[in-house]
């Protein structure tokens, strides 16, 4: 039987942090669902660094459909949580179903990845406290908020939870999760 993991985001979501993990980890052999507050096709953004700004710029990035609704989603079905960043972790930390699958998979220390803003949902249901963390640079003071504590590093390993700053990070945030993944939930 394949492992399901289960990625959840929604519109304004920057594009390679759903989909590279999504094709990645198919490519390892598990089946994976993503999951959004409704079955639609979400709109993701493509978040890059540019000389002359301070921060990221943002554009339009591709399309792809939900699998699943929140209120549609088994936590008790999935091995392994994906958490992508952009935008979208800053109002679906807000949504109530959502919260509840984050703490099914924290209460089951089942592996969690997270990039960029993902933590913010992770910290919006006190996963982080006690927790050693990265993330965005940017929210190095939610994530110290949240009781973790943050590194500025390209991969922050924390028990079953791996935690990467951004897109550039991908390589080594998968590696990482992928290690995870082979101890607590191989593919078959």
């Amino acid at each position: 039987m394949t492992a399901k993991i289960l990625l959840v985001t929604g519109d304004a979501a920057e594009s390679l942090e759903v989909l590279y993990p999504y094709q990645r980890l198919r490519e390892e052999g598990y089946e994976v669902h993503i999951a959004a507050p409704t079955r639609k096709k979400l709109r993701f953004v493509v978040h890059d660094f540019e000389d002359g700004f301070d921060t990221y710029t943002e554009k339009p990035g591709y399309t792809w459909p939900a699998d699943l609704a929140f209120t549609e989603v088994d936590p008790g079905a999935y091995a392994a949580l994906v958490v992508p960043g952009g935008r979208a972790p800053e109002y679906l930390r807000n949504d109530a179903e959502l919260r509840k699958i984050l703490k099914a998979f924290f209460d089951a220390d089942k592996p969690v990845a997270q990039i960029c803003h993902g933590p913010l949902i992770t910290a919006a249901v006190g996963g982080l406290g006690g927790r050693r963390v990265t993330s965005y640079p940017a929210l190095e003071l939610d994530m110290q908020a949240a009781g973790a504590e943050f590194q500025d590093a390209e991969v922050v390993v924390d028990g079953t939870m791996v935690s990467s700053r951004a897109w550039p990070d991908h390589s080594a945030w998968m590696r990482e999760f992928l290690t995870v993944l082979r101890t607590k939930a191989p593919a078959t």
